[in-house]
């Protein structure tokens, strides 16, 4: 039996995970929380907006209860294209409201359901859920997206951390992070050594 001290331990880990999203963007420029840091185009910003209308959709209209806000389809191909960043209208300010808006909404949500509620995803092969499913789904879905985040911050300024609190707590010493990616480099290279697939560049053997 599923029981309410899951649904507050899945709660719990999620507002965490909401909050280390958000903590990505502080102190960056308005250019670089926009800009795309991969070849498919994932940026700080876009990731927020994403994460809005996802757990505004799984926590709303699955259960009933939808968000009192404007949301694209589900089924809507042509806004897929739009999810995942913020045009030059969008201010900062407004997505990030807007998720704390979701966030609120989603709460009462849970607050409201019992852990085993009944909801429909109309999107997935097994429609017919619990509150349960979808608490585990969203916060999979945030903490994967707070990973994508961790890791785009620290290409931009090198700062590393799941929380603000235990920033501190990692390593900033230049020479000791040169020196860890050289002895992690000294080990991928030894590893692959005489295999004959070893993938670096013609010349760099």
């Amino acid at each position: 039996m599923i029981d309410e001290f899951a649904k507050e331990y899945l709660h719990h880990d999620l507002r965490d995970a909401r909050e280390t999203v958000l903590w990505k963007l502080d102190g960056l420029s308005e250019y670089d929380v926009r800009r795309p840091l991969t070849v498919t185009g994932t940026n700080l910003l876009g990731l927020v907006k994403h994460l809005s209308t996802c757990e505004a959709r799984y926590f709303g209209e699955v259960f009933g209860r939808p968000f009192p806000e404007p949301l694209p389809r589900w089924d809507d191909a042509a806004q897929d294209d739009t999810d995942m960043w913020a045009t030059e209208h969008e201010t900062r300010e407004d997505i990030i409201d807007r998720y704390r808006r979701v966030w609120a909404h989603s709460d009462a949500t849970i607050n409201a359901l019992a852990v085993d509620s009944s909801g429909h995803v109309p999107w997935w092969p097994r429609p017919n859920v619990k509150l349960f499913n979808i608490l585990v789904h969203v916060l999979t879905e945030t903490s994967r997206h707070a990973g994508h985040a961790d890791i785009l911050r620290e290409q931009l300024d090198g700062s590393t951390g799941m929380m603000a609190e235990y920033a501190h707590l990692e390593p900033t010493d230049k020479e000791f992070l040169a020196e860890r990616c050289a002895r992690i480099e000294r080990a991928a290279r030894a590893a692959t050594a005489g295999s004959g697939h070893d993938g670096l560049p013609l010349g760099q053997g």
